[in-house]
């Protein structure tokens, strides 16, 4: 009898499909177990990071500009030609160096003249102080008039008064004739000669010869808003922050940074009338002579230390329209819980929050995408290391199983 066939074939037609229901039932389940999550009910698997409050510098950009350290305008105190020059242009000169040589002739005759002077003035002084010894002896005989003793001593001391003012005459012409010799008042480096040999100089001119200025240590000029001073100071009035040592990092013009850190050394008493700024004056070490007067640059400075801030990966920040600021933390029960923090300003690669959070908090920076309050929650440390199992016997590649570490 062949009657029974028909019913096998319905049979064998409903066996591939409950096969092909098994089957996507476990491609489902294997797909769930690679999203890190336990099924549809399941809590999402997140990293997280536990925060403590640490000391964080709070660090200001400023302008500023380069200032000498020292600088002197090389000046005749004579009049003359000038006959030489005795320095190169550029080069760094020493203290006392000979940098012109003027005419001296004259200063030198003057000197002669003075000396010549003195000669006769203490020769006339002799012959009146002998005078005036003379007519003692003779006054107390009453051999010549009292009045004509008196002058003799005067005229001694006349004498004597007029050698100190022609040996102070010398001196000066001494001076003068040294003064034919122009010296570097300081050590530094000398700019170009604004005179040549043969031009003539007095002392009274507007005009420098040279400019020397020393720039190994030198000055930064960094100008802060007044402003910004008060709220520095109302900040450390609150207490929480402590002020910063006073290193200085600078920016050059190119945006490189300058490799030698210096120090601020005072800042002005007063606010200035045009730009409402304060000078604050650092000092930096310039071996190789980077930095040269009159140079811009921004200044980089720690002016305060805040010790109760904490140090958040800026990929756990969020940012709504308005520019508010929110962290995902784990909640009790391990719920998900957003949190309205303040977060001005970056370290690295953190935000700096100040406020809106508490030691040990568990931030949330490693699967915030599909969060929701009160969401139940899977935490493990963050990055933590995820275990790849082999294929089970008869699954190819892709049946593997990641399970977070």
């Amino acid at each position: 009898m062949i009657l029974p066939r028909p019913p096998a074939r319905r049979h064998a037609r409903l066996v591939p499909l409950a096969a092909l229901a098994l089957l996507a039932a476990c491609s489902g389940e294997s797909a769930d177990r690679k999203s890190g999550s336990r099924g549809p009910g399941g809590p999402a698997q997140v990293g997280y990071v536990v925060v403590q409050p640490t000391s964080v510098p709070l660090t200001a950009e400023l302008p500023g500009r380069v200032t000498a350290y020292q600088m002197s305008e090389v000046r005749p105190q004579v009049a003359g030609i000038v006959q030489r020059r005795f320095f190169q242009e550029g080069t760094i000169v020493r203290q006392g160096q000979t940098l012109y040589q003027i005419d001296p002739s004259l200063y030198q005759a003057q000197v002669s003249q003075s000396a010549a002077n003195l000669e006769s003035a203490r020769a006339n002084a002799a012959a009146a102080q002998v005078k005036a010894d003379r007519y003692r002896p003779l006054a107390q005989m009453q051999a010549v008039s009292q009045q004509d003793y008196t002058d003799a001593v005067a005229a001694a001391r006349q004498a004597n008064a007029s050698v100190a003012q022609t040996n102070a005459a010398l001196r000066t012409a001494r001076i003068n004739l040294r003064f034919t010799r122009v010296p570097a008042p300081i050590t530094g480096r000398i700019g170009r000669s604004l005179i040549t040999e043969g031009s003539l100089v007095t002392a009274n001119q507007a005009d420098p010869l040279a400019v020397i200025q020393r720039l190994d240590p030198i000055y930064v000029d960094i100008q802060q808003s007044s402003a910004d001073l008060l709220a520095l100071r109302r900040t450390l009035a609150q207490g929480g922050v402590v002020p910063a040592s006073a290193a200085v990092r600078l920016k050059l013009e190119d945006g490189s940074d300058f490799e030698q850190a210096g120090t601020v050394r005072f800042a002005e008493v007063m606010v200035d009338q045009n730009t409402g700024t304060v000078t604050l004056r650092a000092s930096f070490a310039n071996p190789q002579g980077i930095l040269l007067p009159g140079m811009f640059v921004r200044a980089v400075l720690a002016q305060s230390v805040d010790t109760r801030a904490y140090l958040v990966p800026q990929q756990a920040l969020i940012r709504d329209p308005k520019g508010g600021a929110t962290v995902w933390v784990v909640g009790p029960g391990d719920k998900a819980l957003r949190r309205p923090v303040t977060a001005d300003r970056t370290q690295g690669a953190n935000w700096v929050v100040t406020k809106g959070l508490n030691p040990g908090d568990k931030v949330i920076v490693q699967g915030t995408g599909t969060l929701k309050p009160n969401a139940d929650l899977k935490p493990v440390p963050a990055s933590s290391a995820q275990r790849i199992e082999p294929p089970k016997q008869g699954q190819g590649s892709q049946g593997g199983q990641a399970k977070g570490g």
